[in-house]
Formats: C-alpha cells, structure tokens, sequence
C-alpha cells in the first residue's frame, strides 16, 4: 500500500492513500480485461451465447433471424451507448469518456436507460421471440437504472453491475432448465471474478462500489423474472 503527504488548500499536510501499486503486467492484462468485458460488450456476449452456443431458446430460428438479433443487440447494447459518450465528450458534457467522475457518469446512465428500455420495449412485442431474451433485456435495463440511483452516493462498479447480470442471468437459466451448465456457469464466474479483481488492480474502485455493483446486477434480474 503506497501513502503519501499532499500539502491541502489550508496548507496542512494531507495523507492520500494511493492503493496497491502492480506490476505493470498485470495492469496490462487489468486493462485488457476491462475493455474486451466493457459493460457495453457484456449484454451481447450474453446473447450471442444463447444465439450459438447454446442456443435450447432460438431452436427453429434461421441463421437470418439470429443474425438479427444479434445486430439489434449490438446496436442497442453497445454502439448506441458508445456514441452517446462519445457525442458528450465532444459536447463537453463529461470531462473523460473513460467516465472516472460519478457525475460524469449521471447523464451517460440516463441515455443508456433509454437505448436499454427501448429494445426491451421492443422485444416484448414481438411474440416469437423467448420470453428469457425479454427478461434479459428487462434485467440489463432494471440494472442500469439502479445503478443511476446508487451512482447519488458512490461510483458503483458498472463492470461489477454487467457482470453481476450476466452471471446471475445464466444461473438462473441453469436453475430453470435441465441442462449441463456447469461448465459454462464456471467459466463465466471465472470471468467475472478476474474482471472485477481487474478494476482493483487498476485502483478504479473501492471493493464496497465492486460488491454493490454485483448486487446491483443480481438483483434487477430477480425483479426481472417477476416483472417479466
């Protein structure tokens, strides 16, 4: 644990904990497993699992109609949300879009909500779709706006918020279903504990904002399931 003195605006001495410092090594597999399970990728590595890998819920759907879905999810999951940041920036509305700020955060938690609530919306009216993708969708959107509230008292872990959802989702579906999940129900736990040890290695969060942000997550598909 590195400490230092900081002279403060009184001109008094200021002890600022500064974390663990890592080997510049593992800060670099931290920051590579922060961007490739970014909390905007996560959703739709969830359903491209259920599309082609798993895929007991689309059994009868053309390689089209998953093709579809999946640009849907793309598109309103990841690449909306991604250029909305970065309009904000170039507006000024956040000073980073690596978003380090919790208020830089408020308004690209809004807009998200809006991308998230509106593929839900969507989904839920089209019949043929499975009623698990709606849930899914209804979770990522519950969790999101959760994480706005939290966000009023602490910069909650959106990585931790994503990975709490998607883990949660697929137990779930374990639970429901009768299927050999073990293995993916592993690797899937694996990932999301190395990705959330990856924002402490990098000193972006405390753990209280990593555990509420897994909470967060299990929790909005609880409200889910019943929603739904």
């Amino acid at each position: 644990m590195i400490t230092k003195l900081i002279v403060d605006k009184n001109d008094g001495l200021l002890e600022v904990d500064e974390g663990w410092q890592h080997s510049p090594l593992l800060r670099i597999g931290a920051t590579l497993l922060s961007y490739v399970f970014h909390p905007v990728f996560v959703p739709v590595y969830v359903i491209a699992f259920l599309l082609f890998i798993q895929p007991f819920l689309f059994v009868g759907f053309e390689s089209k109609q998953k093709a579809l879905i999946l640009a849907q999810s793309f598109l309103m999951f990841t690449f909306f949300p991604l250029v909305s940041v970065g309009l904000l920036k170039a507006l000024k509305f956040i000073s980073s879009i690596k978003l380090k700020d919790r208020k830089d955060r408020i308004i690209p938690f809004i807009i998200c909500n809006i991308w998230y609530f509106w593929i839900w919306y969507v989904w839920r009216n089209l019949p043929q779709l499975p009623s698990e993708a709606v849930a899914f969708a209804m979770s990522v959107f519950l969790a999101s706006s959760i994480g706005l509230l939290l966000n009023i008292y602490m910069k909650v872990s959106m990585h931790g918020i994503a990975m709490g959802t998607a883990v949660a989702f697929l137990i779930g579906l374990s639970f429901q279903y009768d299927l050999s999940f073990g293995l993916y129900l592993t690797v899937a736990m694996l990932i999301g504990g190395a990705v959330c040890t990856s924002r402490l290695i990098l000193n972006n969060h405390l753990p209280a904002e990593i555990y509420w942000g897994i909470a967060t997550g299990v929790l909005a598909v609880l409200l889910a399931n019943i929603v739904v």
